[in-house]
Order: structure tokens, then C-alpha cells, then sequence
């Protein structure tokens, strides 16, 4: 992946032709937190985000002084490590693009990594747990398929505590990987993390994140390809309650000819002062012929008080495309469908669950595992009943 140069703004929602990559960033990615001026909320980055919630994350103040267990529950064949730092797999996706992550690369003191073989599907899913036991924790987190190998991996995030972490995802050639990433924090919890995956050749690479819990969750995930014919699916959902704020920042790094990507990421807020954020970037690089590329976010808000601030962006430096495209809307819960549904004997509160159930079906039936969509679904269901 190329180094990025700093930029000026570019137009929110619109098509901008000739910008360097990543050009809503203030700095280059880099493994060295020194190389990233502390953020102060006016960068195009951190404009959206609490600073001041981030507990020093961003700040260098934050002293690694918690707990985090981590669990690795796999099927035959699959190996798990703990690794340090000069691991050749460690940083092989890409480096850290805000301070935060860099701070995390700088600071974890051991990485976890999940490894599948080539040649080899999986029939059982990888299962990750991590759970917050407090504190302050910085992560390092790597899942490798080898080549021609089918898997599926759910990482799981419980507890308390801040977390800042990086997760590498590095897909061999012709691989598929399935990766859904869930936050089920507790309400006071801090989770800032860039996910980076890198593409293989002619693989594919699926991404379905989830977001319930937590003070504060902000997630950076990002495609890079490595070779011609690769493929990304990221999805997520997130349902941000009273007081939440959750923040979603997709970049899709299209510099390879005939590579694919799909975006769609669906939320939907309750109660005073939610505050849910999704930026979608992606960037079509002059050599990326032959690329074609959707995104789209749209968001259900349930009751006043709260705030969505979506953001597409889609900058594409070459004519030799299949397709490029990119949707965001945001609209209030519709009164017509819950009076359409009582009509029909349905109770008030059971015609919402139902609608919001049906805003997210689609994107839960991604997971293909019945054990987290029921659970997930049930905790949807949960939500609704909190409302505050």
C-alpha cells in the first residue's frame, strides 16, 4: 500500500477526480505514533468524534494498566500463536493511519494470531473471545488463510475497559474469509480499532460488523488488494443507545485492476444525545481498472434526541470501470407503518420490533452462523425494549 500525502478537504458525498489517497486524513500512515500530531477535533478524522471520551487513547496519557482475556476456540488444523512484534506477519496488512492505531502498534506487547491452512475448509466456525476484565489494554490481533482455504471467524467483544487494538486479516489467493466482528460491550466500555484486510488474488473477503455496546466504539475498517480478482463484502449494523456514540470509518483501497467491493452498513438510534457516525471512502486509483464498487448506509432514527452524521465519498482517478456507486439516507421510525400493522391486531410495541427486525434482517442473514443471528436478533429485540 502506497504512503498517503496530506490534502486539503474534499466535498462531502460527491465524486472528486485526481485526490491523493485517504485525502480526508492530516497525516501518512506510519507504525510510529510520533509521526501523528495529537488530535484536537478539528481534523476532518476526529471532527465527529469525543475526544474527551477517548480516556488519553489519543493523547499519549492512557497507561496500558488493564486486562483482556482472550479465548481462540478453533477446529482441527487451525493453530494459534502468540507472537511479539518481530513476527513477519505483524504490520503485514498495512500501517496504522490515525494515532490511536499507532499508539496501539506501539504499545502491544504480544499479538494473537489465528492461522488456516491452505487447501483446508473449515465446517465448524473459528471462535475468538475477548472480554475486558478494566483498564486500559492495547491489542494485536491476526487472522491468515492460506490459499484455496474457506473459513469463517467471530470475534467476540464482552466486559469493561478501553481497548485500542489493530486486527489484520491477510487472505491467500483464491481463499474466503468470512470475519464477523461483534461489540457486546458493557456501557461503560472504550473501543477505538483499525481492521485491515488484505486481498489475495482472485480471493474473497467478507466482512459483517456488529455494534450494541459500549460508551464509545470506533472502528476504522479497510481493504487493501494484493493481487487482480479480489473481492470484499462489508457489512455491519449498529444500534446506538442513549448516550452511545458509535462510529464506523470504511476505506476500500481499490489500486489493483478487476477487483471488487460491496458496501452496505444499516443502524438505527434511540434515545437523547445517540449519536451514530458512518463515513464510507473509496478511492478508485488510476491503475484500478476495471473495478466496480457500491456502498451504501442508511440509518432508522426511533425517537428524538439523537443524531446521525453519514458521509460517502467516492474518488475515482480512471474512466475504465464497471461501476461505481455509493447511497445514504437517514429517516425517522414512519407512524403509517406501526398504524398499518395495528390495523391488522398487531400491539404497538410488537409492530416496532417487527419493522426494526425487518430493517435488519437482511444484513444479520450475512452471518450464516443460526446461533449468533438468533442471538443477535434477540439482542435487537433487547434494545427496543430499553428505549430511554
Amino acid at each position: 500500500m502506497a504512503e498517503n500525502t496530506p490534502a486539503g478537504a474534499t466535498t462531502e458525498g460527491a465524486i472528486t477526480v485526481g485526490q491523493p489517497t485517504d485525502a480526508r486524513v492530516s497525516a501518512a500512515p506510519s507504525y510510529d505514533v510520533a509521526d501523528f500530531p495529537v488530535p484536537h477535533g478539528r481534523e476532518e478524522e476526529w471532527r465527529f468524534t469525543p475526544l474527551e471520551r477517548l480516556r488519553g487513547l489519543h493523547d499519549g496519557t492512557a497507561e496500558a494498566t488493564g486486562g483482556l482475556r482472550v479465548e481462540v476456540t478453533a477446529p482441527e488444523g487451525v493453530t494459534t500463536q502468540t507472537v511479539d512484534r518481530t513476527d513477519p506477519r505483524v504490520g503485514k496488512a498495512g500501517k496504522p493511519v490515525d494515532r490511536v492505531a499507532a499508539q496501539a502498534f506501539s504499545s502491544f506487547e504480544k499479538a494473537s494470531v489465528v492461522s488456516i491452512p491452505k487447501d483446508t475448509v473449515l465446517t465448524e466456525p473459528v471462535r475468538i473471545s475477548v472480554h475486558g476484565g478494566g483498564g486500559t489494554v492495547y491489542g494485536h490481533q491476526i487472522v491468515e488463510i492460506g490459499a484455496f482455504a474457506e473459513a469463517v471467524v467471530v470475534i467476540d467483544h464482552t466486559g469493561d475497559g478501553t481497548l485500542a487494538a489493530n486486527v489484520e486479516y491477510l487472505v491467500g489467493d483464491g481463499a474466503k474469509l468470512t470475519v464477523v466482528s461483534v461489540q457486546d460491550w458493557d456501557d461503560t466500555a472504550v473501543h477505538v480499532a483499525q481492521h485491515t484486510a488484505l486481498v489475495g488474488r482472485d480471493a474473497t473477503f467478507k466482512s459483517v460488523v456488529v455494534t450494541f455496546g459500549g460508551d464509545l466504539v470506533r472502528l476504522h475498517p479497510r481493504v487493501v488488494y494484493g493481487a487482480p480478482g479480489g473481492e470484499a463484502e462489508l457489512f455491519g449494523l449498529y444500534f446506538t443507545d442513549r448516550g452511545q456514540h458509535q462510529e464506523h470509518r470504511l476505506f476500500i483501497d481499490h489500486d489493483t485492476p478487476h477487483c471488487r467491493s460491496n458496501v452496505a452498513y444499516k443502524g438505527a438510534l434511540q434515545g437523547r444525545d445517540a449519536h451514530a457516525v458512518w463515513i464510507g471512502d473509496v478511492l478508485i486509483r488510476a491503475a484500478a481498472e476495471g473495478t466496480d464498487t457500491y456502498e451504501l448506509n442508511r440509518n432508522l432514527v426511533l425517537t428524538d434526541g439523537a443524531r446521525v452524521d453519514s458521509v460517502p465519498n467516492l474518488e475515482i482517478e480512471t474512466g475504465e470501470i464497471v461501476g461505481a456507486g455509493h447511497a445514504s439516507a437517514t429517516g425517522r421510525f414512519e407512524d403509517e407503518q406501526l398504524f398499518y400493522l395495528q390495523s391488522r391486531g398487531i400491539p404497538a410495541d410488537e409492530a416496532r420490533r417487527l419493522v426494526v427486525r425487518g430493517f435488519f434482517g437482511e444484513l444479520v442473514q450475512q452471518i450464516g452462523l443460526a446461533d449468533v443471528e438468533e442471538r443477535l436478533m434477540a439482542k435487537i429485540d433487547a434494545e427496543l425494549g430499553s428505549v430511554g
